[in-house]
């Protein structure tokens, strides 16, 4: 891990833990199932309602935001990419459904449900290379891996929904 800002000194250890682990929540067994579940309640209560446009500028944001924040809670809590941080899931999780046209009438929930368990068998058996992600240092070895494992997902769901539409 490399020197941090100085800036981040200024900002509290429960500010940062709490943004990167959402309290109790980072505390669960599987860490990353719940983080994952996070991100689903984010894209369904926010993103879902979203233009393309701004679904990805916003997803972006979040991304790169996510970062930084990752890395100063690797830094204050003295390990490597730790399981109690899951802004990683749950800011990569709305990769996974960016672009798929929903159809009215169709049960949106089993995408839904269908695409957190890609994510899931993606994130944690990281096939086709997104191990080597997770060497990356800093925070974007805490987020990058994670948002292969959705940018796989999402490759996966498009091909499902091409093929059932």
């Amino acid at each position: 891990m490399r020197e941090r800002h100085p800036a981040w000194g200024l900002i509290p250890r429960n500010v940062i833990l709490g943004a990167t682990t959402f309290g109790p929540i980072g505390q669960l067994k599987a860490p990353g199932t719940w983080g994952s579940v996070v991100g689903i309640l984010l894209f369904t209560l926010v993103f879902a309602y979203l233009a393309p446009i701004p679904y990805l500028l916003l997803n972006l944001f979040l991304i790169f935001l996510s970062v930084p924040l990752c890395e100063e809670a690797e830094i204050r809590l003295g390990r490597r990419d730790p399981g109690c941080v899951i802004l990683d899931e749950c800011v990569a999780i709305p990769v996974c459904f960016f672009a798929i046209p929903f159809h009215p009438g169709e049960p949106a929930w089993a995408w839904i449900l269908g695409g957190f368990a890609l994510f899931r068998f993606f994130d944690i058996l990281k096939p086709i290379g997104i191990s080597k992600l997770q060497k990356l240092q800093g925070g974007w070895g805490v987020v990058a891996d994670d948002v292969a494992a959705a940018v796989a997902t999402n490759i996966v769901l498009q091909i499902i929904f091409a093929l059932v539409h």
